[in-house]
């Protein structure tokens, strides 16, 4: 069984370290479940198509979507650490690719890929890693990997695991950050606004660190606390887990 490991453009150009603890942990999640799945990187993969989708660019993205499904269909599951990208093939290449000649390799990924946290509860069976790290976080529910994928208790489920974290609740948690592509770039006064309650909401709980699955909110959310000089820092889900097995 082979699972293939998809890096999506934003995390492979800006965040390629996350990347890498994904496959860490994943690796340490084969061993405690005694898997005999394989992990395997297709080095010719490229964008979902997300960017260009979001943009209204849609023969763009259904360009990327056929490359993609091609590049990931010899896989038995699929694994990103990025709800929206997840997402976005789960949500939209039915629609992109139906009746086409794609139609049935497309209804096939839509049923195997996984984003990374929901890949590790629900199909490797694992939530202890057995790790430790000593730190209060809070956690950001994205509205992509809320509203579009269905995550919300994964991602909790595998931090409540974690020796000496302490996870305390945010206000609003599940609300945006501000982020939302190019929204940050066309309505910038309003996505800094929406940043600033976001870190706020952060702030009030004392955590030392904002823990999301997605980096292009963290990114986000790290830029106006850099600016602002705010004493609080942004981690991904993948980098404190695999942080934390560094303490096994």
């Amino acid at each position: 069984m082979t699972t293939g490991l998809f890096i999506p453009c934003f995390i492979d150009q800006l965040y390629p370290g996350v990347g890498f603890s994904m496959i860490s942990v994943l690796n340490k999640a084969r061993e405690i479940s005694r898997s005999p799945m394989q992990f395997d990187y297709n080095q010719e993969q490229t964008c979902c198509g997300q960017l260009a989708f979001n943009a209204g660019y849609q023969d763009e993205a259904k360009h990327l979507g056929e490359k993609f499904i091609r590049d990931f269909s010899n896989y038995d599951y699929v694994v990103g650490p990025s709800a929206s990208c997840v997402g976005m093939v789960k949500n939209y290449y039915t629609q992109m690719f139906y009746n086409s000649a794609l139609h049935n390799e497309n209804n096939y990924l839509v049923r195997k890929i996984y984003e990374f946290t929901d890949f590790l509860i629900n199909v490797m069976k694992v939530e202890d890693l057995g790790g430790t790290f000593e730190a209060k976080i809070t956690y950001h529910d994205a509205c992509s990997a809320l509203r579009e994928y269905g995550l919300s208790d994964q991602p909790r489920r595998l931090l409540s695991q974690v020796r000496g974290l302490d996870l305390v609740e945010m206000a609003e948690s599940d609300q945006c950050c501000g982020f939302g592509g190019t929204f940050s770039i066309k309505h910038e006064a309003i996505s800094t606004a929406m940043a600033e309650q976001k870190v706020q909401h952060a702030l009030d709980t004392g955590a030392d660190y904002i823990v999301s699955t997605e980096a292009s909110c963290l990114m986000h959310l790290e830029a106006f606390i850099k600016k602002q000089k705010i004493n609080i820092s942004c981690l991904h889900i993948a980098d404190l887990l695999a942080e934390s097995m560094k303490n096994f």
